[in-house]
């Protein structure tokens, strides 16, 4: 779908919108997470991989997007071969998990806060299914949470990470943090850049209202780290940053800010990028 169909959220929303969202999309999205958390749980009792429980997931996943009448197409699908990497993707929306749960066509481990895992349902497949945790109100937490994620990639599973911390509120990128960059140089494997477009439009952060609309997820070239020291660690996080960027600006009708106004980068160890 050409992202020349997106535009700004008419807002307030038309009241039809409105009456759908509440009416229909926002009880499906609940019932299908209720339903399918629960299949996770269950799944998890019979095995130790996980490989059921993301499929359920990614199951999951690709209901709420259709339900939430969104048109999701992938920009050279090609670069999501299944390799070992750190994929990383900017942060708009609580439907940016449900789009990449839904695109990507391998097993992987999603970092996220830890405060999810108090959830329902979702901090119950969380759990049971091997994410990864961190500690956002801890920064010694946090750093223990980085290294447990690089076990994980040594280990032999792709991790999926928003370099940003938070989602953003004006539909521009936040600042990059260095968590994505300092997983990727110790575990020596590729950075993946993608970009969400579409996301916010859809469901901006404090609305409680779906507003349809095309999302693209596109993919960028790998990164490659091997030979990559913490030296590199700020270079690397801005060739992330630059890479998320022009993939993202190139296929929103969003003006690319200057950086002075939008800084895109953050090198503080102690504040890992993460999902929210």
């Amino acid at each position: 779908m050409s992202s020349n169909l997106l535009g700004p959220r008419p807002s307030p929303l038309p009241w039809h919108e409105r009456a759908v969202s509440f009416c229909l999309r926002a009880p499906a999205i609940i019932g299908a997470t209720a339903v399918f958390g629960s299949l996770s749980l269950l799944a998890s009792v019979f095995e130790k991989d996980g490989k059921w429980q993301h499929r359920i997931a990614q199951r999951w996943a690709r209901v709420l997007v259709r339900v939430s009448g969104a048109r999701l197409t992938i920009l050279h699908p090609e670069r999501l071969k299944p390799q070992l990497a750190v994929y990383t993707c900017n942060h708009l929306s609580y439907m940016d998990t449900p789009a990449l749960f839904g695109s990507l066509p391998f097993q992987f481990r999603i970092v996220a806060r830890h405060d999810l895992w108090k959830l329902p349902f979702i901090g119950w497949h969380l759990r049971r299914s091997g994410q990864v945790p961190v500690n956002v109100d801890n920064p010694r937490a946090s750093i223990a949470s980085l290294s447990s994620a690089v076990r994980t990639l040594k280990a032999g599973m792709p991790l999926v990470i928003f370099p940003e911390g938070g989602r953003s509120r004006d539909g521009h990128l936040g600042s990059f943090l260095n968590g994505p960059a300092f997983m990727a140089i110790r575990a020596q494997v590729p950075l993946v850049p993608m970009a969400l477009i579409g996301t916010y439009e859809l469901l901006p952060i404090n609305a409680g209202e779906l507003h349809p609309v095309p999302v693209t997820l596109a993919i960028g070239e790998a990164i490659p780290t091997t030979g990559l020291t913490m030296k590199d660690l700020d270079a690397l996080t801005q060739q992330l940053t630059d890479s998320i960027a022009d993939l993202y600006y190139t296929h929103t009708y969003l003006p690319r800010p200057c950086e002075e106004v939008h800084g895109l980068l953050a090198t503080d160890l102690a504040n890992p990028s993460l999902p929210v």
